[in-house]
C-alpha cells in the first residue's frame, strides 16, 4: 500500500475542458477535469486554487489522483472571470477592501456552483466526495466543508486562515464548522502563511484530524513549476507591503526539492482520500502509522502531528 499512493496508479488519465455558466451570477467558469479512461460513478474530488493562480496550479497532483480512480474537478474562481474583481492599477484603500471582501465571498458560492454543476453533469457517487485546496484554496476547502455536507473528506495545503496574517495577505477567517475529516499538509519555512497560523488552525479543528509539516519547504511547494515560482516572487520588485515576506524567503537552493515536495503531497493526499472515502484499510494503517519513516526512506524529511 505505502508504494501505492506515492506511485502512479492503474488507470490511463484523460483531460477535458468544459464551461459552466452560472446563471444566478452571470458568470462563466471554465472547467478541467481529469478522470480515469473509463465510463463509472468515480469518487469525486473538487481541487481549489490558491489567490493569484488558476484551476491548473497542481496538475502533477490532479493527475496524480486521477490515476488512481478518482474524477477530479478544478475551476478557475470568480477572482479570474469576473471583471469587478480583478486587479485595478488604482484604487482607494476603502475600494480595494470592498474588492477583497467580494472576493473572499465568492469562493464558497464557487465550489457549490461546481460542486452542482458536477452532480448534475457526470455519474457521482453522493457519498465519495472530496475538496483539496491550497492556500486561499485551502481555506476555501475547509470553509465549504463545513457550508456543504456532501463534502465526506478535506486536505488543505498550507492554508489560509489564521487570526493573524501578515500584511498584504487575504483576511481569511475560519468558522471551524466542517466535522469532514481533515488533513493539513504545511510547510515549515512558509513566508506568506507562517507555521504558527497553521497549527492555530490545526488545534481548533474537530477530529478527525492529522497535520504533516513538510521540512525545509515554503508556501509554494504544493504547485507545479515551484522553484520558478518561488523565485520569482522571492526575488520581483513588488508593492513595499510585501517586502518582509520577500525577505522572509529562503532561496530555493535552500529548500527541499520538486520532487520530493511532490511526493509528499500527492502521497499524503491520496492516502487521506483513500482512508476516507473508499474505507481503504491499507491507507488507514499507512496514516496511522510511523508516516516520517516512511517518507523519510523516501527522502522527504516531515514531522507528523495528530493532537
Amino acid at each position: 500500500m505505502t508504494n501505492a499512493v506515492f506511485d502512479p496508479g492503474p488507470f490511463a488519465v484523460e483531460t477535458r475542458t468544459l464551461h459552466a455558466h452560472d446563471a444566478a451570477r452571470n458568470r462563466t467558469f471554465p472547467v478541467d477535469l481529469w478522470q480515469p479512461a473509463n465510463a463509472g460513478p468515480h469518487p469525486l474530488i473538487l481541487y481549489s486554487h490558491a489567490s493569484l493562480q488558476h484551476r491548473r496550479a497542481a496538475t502533477f497532483l490532479t493527475t496524480h489522483l486521477a490515476s488512481h480512480g478518482y474524477r477530479v474537478a478544478a475551476m478557475d474562481h470568480s477572482e479570474i472571470v469576473a471583471p469587478e474583481l480583478a486587479r485595478k492599477e488604482v484604487e482607494s484603500d476603502a475600494e480595494r477592501a470592498a474588492r477583497m471582501d467580494a472576493l473572499i465571498a465568492s469562493r464558497l458560492p464557487d465550489i457549490q456552483f461546481l460542486l452542482d454543476f458536477m452532480v448534475q453533469e457526470f455519474p457521482v457517487d453522493a457519498s465519495r466526495i472530496g475538496i483539496v485546496g491550497h492556500s486561499f484554496g485551502g481555506w476555501t476547502a475547509l470553509q465549504s466543508a463545513g457550508a456543504d455536507r456532501r463534502i465526506r473528506a478535506v486536505v488543505a495545503h498550507a492554508a489560509g486562515g489564521g487570526s493573524n496574517p501578515k500584511p498584504g495577505i487575504l483576511p481569511l477567517r475560519l468558522t471551524y464548522q466542517w466535522d469532514a475529516p481533515t488533513l493539513y499538509l504545511v510547510a515549515e519555512n512558509d513566508a506568506c502563511l507562517p507555521l504558527e497560523g497553521m497549527q492555530e488552525s490545526f488545534e481548533k479543528t474537530r477530529a478527525p484530524k492529522l497535520m504533516v509539516i513538510l521540512r525545509r519547504a515554503d508556501h509554494l511547494h504544493f504547485m507545479d513549476h515551484f522553484a520558478e515560482l518561488h523565485e520569482n516572487f522571492r526575488t520581483m520588485a513588488g508593492p513595499p507591503v510585501l517586502a518582509p515576506i520577500q525577505k522572509e524567503m529562503l532561496p530555493v537552493a535552500e529548500l527541499c526539492s520538486e520532487p520530493q515536495a511532490h511526493l509528499f503531497t500527492r502521497g499524503l493526499t491520496l492516502a487521506h482520500l483513500d482512508a476516507v472515502l473508499r474505507d481503504n484499510h491499507s491507507a488507514r494503517d499507512f496514516l496511522a502509522g510511523d508516516i516520517a519513516a516512511e517518507l523519510a526512506s523516501r527522502g522527504v524529511d516531515a514531522i507528523v502531528r495528530r493532537t
